[in-house]
């Protein structure tokens, strides 16, 4: 019986912005059902790996395949639901929290209207990150940790088999971390892969399969479940594990030189 194909797997990638080369012959697979969190300190390539899997920085050279598909002939983009680093919902529209996240469902229904089974997964997003009670009101009427529960629905609202988050808990105060950990668990219990990009693993923590550092567009370090502890408690034990403590601990890693999101 052959064995099942990852949902992405990323071979050698390098990618730029703009003349910055960013990746550098990065490595990356994420199995069905797994949850992987990519750590790093800014600018070591989290966001940009994110942005390289859902097409939005092409490659310049490696290999990406998408459900065993390679990327350039992958079509059924109605199977991954992606969460951006936190904006506002609708961005000034005059949009309530119910049509924002209705809109995740567009690639399913391709543009025709919204059947009962659309509506009833437009619910259950809505329940799964606590917002019911909020559905008819504007997105401007939000606060910042809400905006981002509004786009964690959208992206759930389209049932994917691949949930891709970057940085979902940036700026979200505690009460909604746990809110947005509950609404991870769900997805995780029904089979989704999780691809996402942290600082510190919070409250996501019981939930993550596998830790991959990145460091200058390279994986320096992945730590499974039972290392992660002592990573953090020994983080001398293992070469580049002090780093990997540093952001478990949500320590920024060169304080000299924050450097910018990629």
């Amino acid at each position: 019986m052959a064995e099942p194909q990852p949902v992405i797997s990323l071979r050698g990638a390098t990618a730029s912005l703009g003349a910055r080369t960013v990746l550098r012959g990065l490595d990356l697979t994420v199995d069905r059902g797994e949850v992987v969190a990519l750590l790093g300190s800014n600018g070591s390539g989290k966001s940009t790996t994110i942005r390289t899997v859902i097409g939005q920085v092409p490659l310049s050279g490696g290999e990406l395949e998408l459900f065993g598909t390679p990327f350039p002939r992958f079509r059924d983009w109605r199977r991954i639901g992606y969460v951006p680093q936190r904006s506002t919902a609708a961005a000034g529209v005059p949009a309530t929290v119910r049509e924002v996240v209705s809109s995740g469902r567009l690639a399913r229904t391709k543009l025709r209207p919204l059947g009962r089974a659309d509506k009833a997964a437009v619910g259950r997003a809505l329940e799964v990150v606590g917002l019911t009670h909020r559905a008819k009101d504007s997105v401007n009427a939000l606060s910042g940790g809400q905006h981002q529960r509004v786009l964690i629905a959208r992206a759930l609202a389209a049932e994917p088999d691949l949930l891709i988050m970057d940085e979902p808990i940036a700026g979200v105060d505690l009460t909604g971390q746990d809110v947005l950990a509950d609404a991870l668990r769900e997805q995780v219990s029904r089979g989704t892969s999780v691809l996402l990009v942290l600082h510190e693993l919070g409250p996501f923590a019981p939930l993550i399969d596998r830790a991959v550092l990145l460091r200058e567009g390279r994986v320096e370090l992945v730590a499974n479940p039972d290392r992660l502890h002592d990573l953090a408690c020994h983080p001398h034990d293992t070469p580049g594990a002090a780093v990997a403590a540093a952001i478990q601990t949500g320590l920024s890693v060169s304080e000299t030189d924050p450097g910018t999101h990629v």
